[in-house]
């Protein structure tokens, strides 16, 4: 159910937003997100000279043959206001995200927690956030952009023992602060 509100939601923002021409929107791919083999597409659109509306996507369907999981989709729309002008330089932006996720059993790595290996966790996240980022234009219609972002995160989900196997171990919820955004993306601006 949350999900359908969640999409009625942008729906409605997106169809109160003043007209949209073509040389005003980005679609855009976050390649970080590429390399942890989710999928990702964002659409940024201009709704005046030095305001945009951002809306990242991004799915990952996977469970890998060791008993790895990734699996989670997640939006993070954000309002960002460029000071030069949109697709240029230097935004600073305010964002909210929401995520489903079941992850878990991932391997050992030194920067990877025990928790982490030997568990799963299944829940779902929101939050809000701020952030800063930069945008170059390489060409006359693709550029590549770099933003990282801080904010806070209500963290709701059950444990379990195993990737595969058990009983729920605890039901829980954790508040988190730190980062909450990371991407270089590379981009298409429609003309």
């Amino acid at each position: 159910m949350k999900k359908i509100q969640l999409i009625f939601i942008v729906l409605l923002a997106c169809s109160v937003l003043p007209k949209v021409q073509a040389q005003k929107i980005g679609i855009k791919s976050n390649l970080l997100y590429d390399a942890t083999t989710t999928f990702n597409l964002g659409l940024e659109l201009g709704l005046a000279r030095k305001w945009t509306l951002d809306i990242p996507v991004n799915y990952n369907p996977w469970k890998f043959s060791d008993g790895a999981r990734l699996r989670h989709w997640g939006i993070q729309p954000e309002i960002r206001y460029w000071f030069c002008e949109r697709f240029r330089r230097t935004f600073v932006g305010l964002h909210g995200h929401y995520a489903d996720f079941n992850v878990g059993g991932f391997p050992d790595w030194s920067f990877i927690s025990k928790n982490m290996q030997e568990n799963r966790y299944e829940g779902h996240l929101y939050g809000a956030g701020v952030s800063v980022g930069h945008a170059w234009i390489l060409k006359k219609r693709w550029g590549i952009e770099a933003t990282v972002g801080f904010g806070y995160a209500r963290i709701v989900y059950d444990k379990y023992p195993c990737t595969e196997c058990g009983s729920m171990i605890k039901s829980s919820n954790k508040d988190y602060f730190g980062p909450t955004k990371v991407g270089i993306s590379l981009i298409y601006l429609i003309k």
